[in-house]
């Protein structure tokens, strides 16, 4: 039997393809921009394709992000006469990364020349969590197990359901509120250095964070996500396509994923801590050859606070239990040991459902953030996260 090019542990996706276009909407906070969701999504392609220096017709393969939007419709959109390659992976947040991760595969086995990976939506003007929770149940993380056993006790929106992994951390470990405020504050820093934020203009103070609002304990208002409207996408192509077009590429050093298990459920996991992320993160820094101590910066999926410390941990950044004081006193601020967000994140940049992190990586990799710039940076990490712990991992280089 042949072997599996693709086996766990195996190298063989190791710069065999590369990010070659970038593209972002404007975000808002505010009533709905009169575009649809596929309407916002197509803006970002555009954009993304304009940033390769493609046509929409060189596009083969699409990976439409869950619930939102159809490879289809992007290409009738974009006029993709030779759709070749589609599919939808479904892992919430962690999708944008694993996205990343199929587009490398496909591009690495000739299923595919160009892959387009589009996402956004209206998070702010459209219909929230708890909404579309109440109506269809397949929609939210743990689906009926969900429904059954946690809703009847008000665990009805991410803030509930995440603040128990929070929690338990704080018991076992010492995880104080100001750990997790020394994150908040560190988005928030960064924010200010990149004018296409949300929260530019509008520093935060530890004092500011401890006031405000508790909203599930131990979540404040400023421990929890932006809820925006906006999009965001990327294109992925062979080494050897990339380097007949414009821009600087961006090689896909590793890449993979990984879920909890159970995947659906929190209380009853034997190693409450072990997310998707503990599965995939060693997986991927085997394929990159490298260690997580080789890193420039970080972009971590920050739906909340305490999410960038567990997954600092669980990607291998520090030990279990030592991501509280990894983050303190600017640890992950720009001149710390490690940037996280340099472009402020989900907490103080915008929510594009994970893709925001991976063109702020390639922009730091271009050497095209100003202010924000990470020196002489050569290696970049990005991260996924969804559901009740799915996890999705990249390694980016120059």
């Amino acid at each position: 039997m042949a072997a599996n090019p693709f086996r766990q542990g195996d190298n063989v996706l190791k710069d065999q393809a590369c990010i070659v276009g970038i593209g972002e909407t404007d975000y808002c906070r505010k009533p709905g921009s009169g575009l649809s969701e596929t309407g916002i999504q197509l803006k970002a392609a555009v954009a993304a394709l304009d940033d390769a220096g493609l046509q929409g017709s060189q596009i083969d393969a699409i990976l439409a992000f869950p619930n939102l939007n159809k490879s289809e419709a992007f290409a009738a959109s974009l006029g993709c006469d030779n759709l070749r390659f589609a599919a939808t992976i479904h892992m919430g947040g962690a999708s944008p990364v694993a996205s990343l991760r199929m587009a490398a595969m496909a591009v690495a086995a000739g299923a595919a020349d160009y892959v387009l990976v589009p996402a956004g939506w209206n998070g702010f003007s459209g219909a929230r969590v708890r909404e579309t929770s109440a109506t269809d149940v397949d929609s939210i993380p743990g689906g009926r197990i969900s429904r059954d056993y946690y809703t009847p006790f008000g665990l009805t929106a991410p803030p509930q359901w995440y603040a128990l992994m929070a929690r338990r951390h704080m018991h076992e470990y010492g995880t104080t509120h100001e750990q997790l405020g020394a994150v908040a504050l560190a988005m928030r820093k960064h924010a200010q250095l990149n004018p296409a934020a949300l929260m530019h203009g509008k520093p935060l103070s530890m004092a500011d964070y401890l006031a405000s609002p508790m909203i599930t304990d131990p979540y404040r208002l400023y421990d929890c996500c932006l809820e925006t409207d906006g999009a965001c996408a990327f294109i992925v192509t062979s080494v050897e396509r990339a380097r007949d077009l414009g821009k600087q590429p961006v090689y896909i050093m590793g890449a993979a994923a990984g879920q909890p298990y159970p995947a659906d459920e929190i209380v009853n996991r034997r190693d409450f801590h072990k997310i998707g992320l503990t599965i995939a993160a060693p997986e991927a820094f085997r394929m990159a050859g490298i260690e997580p101590g080789d890193v420039d910066f970080a972009n971590i999926y920050d739906c909340f606070t305490y999410e960038v410390i567990q997954q600092l941990e669980e990607a291998g950044f520090c030990q279990r239990g030592e991501g509280g004081a990894f983050v303190e006193d600017g640890g992950i601020e720009l001149g710390g040991r490690l940037p996280v967000n340099t472009h402020g994140g989900l907490l103080s940049h915008a929510h594009s459902l994970g893709l925001g992190h991976i063109a702020e990586a390639v922009r730091q990799l271009r050497g095209e953030c100003g202010e924000r710039q990470v020196k002489d940076a050569e290696i970049g990490v990005v991260t996924g996260w969804g559901d009740f712990g799915d996890g999705s991992i990249a390694i980016l280089r120059r």
